[in-house]
């Protein structure tokens, strides 16, 4: 009996090491402000919550809130890149120089709302029609609602932007300010609030549900809801290291990235929107102007020959701007 028993203790001594639980696979997530924010809230909460609690003994994404993990938002692509980060919320319109065919989803007038801007943002990513995201696993694509202008000086025409310094997201976005008269200096959404406060500049575009998330709300009294560029934002991690997971891990992650995690951003951006527009129109210190029609009419015909122009310069970016275009139809004819 004794013999048996010693055998029995020794065959699962031996089955022990398989009997172990592997830890989970841990990731870390760089978000460069606060988890208050609109696009932590809309993009990056979603997808935490949904990987830690099905993949709990899977996989853990731990995130960095404020820039702990890279506040510089220009700097963040390659910190992923290089291992500094797992994944990482980035904001392409700060490096035009590697996600240079993110200026079809930045053309002025082009989207009416973040719903269009995510979804062709994304659709675009899947089909690897945007140049810059060769070396990344886009979890998330997403675009803002049209930004509007939000200035400390009176702002109530067209003609009132003439000679304001107005921070903007991206080049091509202030492309289309420059058209509209005013003085456009592309600014990192979380270093706006300093250069405003100082003086640097008058005023930002910003997306009107963004507008308190990082300040900006607090300097400027005045918007003018004049609708000009989308915001692409993103989602990412690199190519290599999403490729060394385990198969179930990247199963997993691919269960809650693309279309999913557009469906998510949307839905969270659309209940706050007519929060933060009715709590502008509500303050009696604030004035909100919705442009009249005839600032309306020459804005968009502006940004149309913009968006001609762009279109005009090569046949890539032709083809570039149908295929948002398609996406786009697409889009309006389903809803």
């Amino acid at each position: 009996m004794s013999r048996t028993i010693a055998h029995l203790v020794a065959i699962a001594a031996l089955m022990l090491p398989s009997l172990v639980r592997a830890e989970p696979t841990k990731l870390k997530l760089s978000f460069f402000t606060s988890d208050r924010s609109v696009a932590y809230q809309a993009a990056v909460k979603p997808f935490v919550e949904a990987i830690n609690r099905e993949g709990k003994d899977l996989l853990q994404v731990e995130v960095y809130l404020s820039g702990t993990l890279g506040k510089v938002q220009k700097e963040l692509p390659q910190l992923v890149l290089d291992g500094g980060t797992d994944i990482a919320f980035i904001v392409p319109g700060q490096n035009p120089e590697r996600f240079k065919d993110n200026a079809a989803i930045e053309l002025p007038g082009l989207f009416r709302d973040a719903r269009e801007a995510t979804l062709v943002h994304t659709r675009l990513a899947s089909i690897a029609a945007l140049a810059g995201y060769e070396d990344f696993f886009v979890i998330g694509a997403y675009g803002t609602d049209p930004e509007t202008v939000h200035s400390r000086k009176s702002l109530t025409t067209l003609a009132g932007l003439k000679g304001q310094k107005i921070r903007t997201n991206n080049l091509t976005e202030s492309t289309g300010l420059a058209v509209l008269g005013a003085l456009p200096v592309v600014l990192a959404f979380n270093e706006t609030t300093p250069a405003i406060s100082s003086g640097t500049i008058d005023g930002a575009t910003a997306p009107t549900v963004q507008l308190f998330d990082v300040g900006i709300g607090r300097l400027t009294s005045n918007h003018y809801l004049v609708p000009t560029s989308t915001a692409p934002l993103a989602l990412v991690m690199s190519r290599k290291a999403f490729d060394r997971l385990p198969d179930e891990v990247k199963t997993l992650v691919r269960k809650y990235s693309g279309e999913w995690s557009a469906a998510r951003f949307i839905e969270a951006y659309e209940k706050l929107s007519d929060d933060v527009l009715n709590q502008l129109r509500a303050d009696p210190r604030r004035q909100v102007t919705v442009p009249s029609s005839a600032d309306a009419k020459a804005a968009q015909a502006a940004f149309s020959l913009i968006r001609k122009d762009w279109a005009a310069a090569s046949p890539h970016n032709r083809e570039l701007l149908a295929q948002a275009q398609f996406e786009l139809q697409k889009l309006r004819i389903d809803k």
